[in-house]
């Protein structure tokens, strides 16, 4: 069993204790989030959705992004107007964001060892959350970048 199909199968059991209705609208949000590593914004899930429901509304997918959220299952990472969705776990973690291209990608927690702790021990915050963004330039478009100014 992949961690893709428990992590799924972890959202659903959290709605269902919650006493959530699971519709197969709702299902469908919970696929896409849970696909691969990606980090889709509320449009890209939208147009996934709707091509096997087509009169599904954007409100669900708004409503189902704000009780993961509120359940803490859901981070949402926003930059510069732009909004995407990470329920690939429910614990914070860092991430690498291409300002260019929008490109997301997890980082391993272990990169950054237990910083949040420390910050709580030194400062005697009780720390509730936390996120991790590192905004760079991702090597496919620092390359092309390299290529747009030998050529022109």
């Amino acid at each position: 069993m992949s961690n893709k199909h428990n992590r799924l199968e972890e959202l659903v059991a959290r709605l269902r204790e919650r006493g959530c209705r699971l519709t197969p609208q709702r299902m469908a949000v919970l696929k896409i989030l849970t696909a691969g590593n990606c980090h889709p914004s509320v449009q890209e899930i939208y147009c996934q959705v709707r091509d096997e429901f087509p009169m599904m509304s954007l409100a669900t997918v708004y409503s189902t992004l704000a009780l993961l959220k509120e359940m803490g299952e859901v981070q949402e990472l926003s930059w510069d107007g732009c909004r995407r969705y990470d329920a690939a776990s429910s614990s914070p973690h860092p991430h690498l964001i291409c300002l260019q291209c929008g490109e997301i990608v997890d980082l391993e927690s272990d990169l950054l060892g237990n910083v949040a702790d420390e910050i709580a021990r030194r400062t005697g915050y009780q720390i509730v959350s936390h996120r991790f963004e590192f905004f760079a330039i991702c090597p496919r478009c620092q390359e092309a970048a390299c290529a747009a100014s030998v050529g022109g």
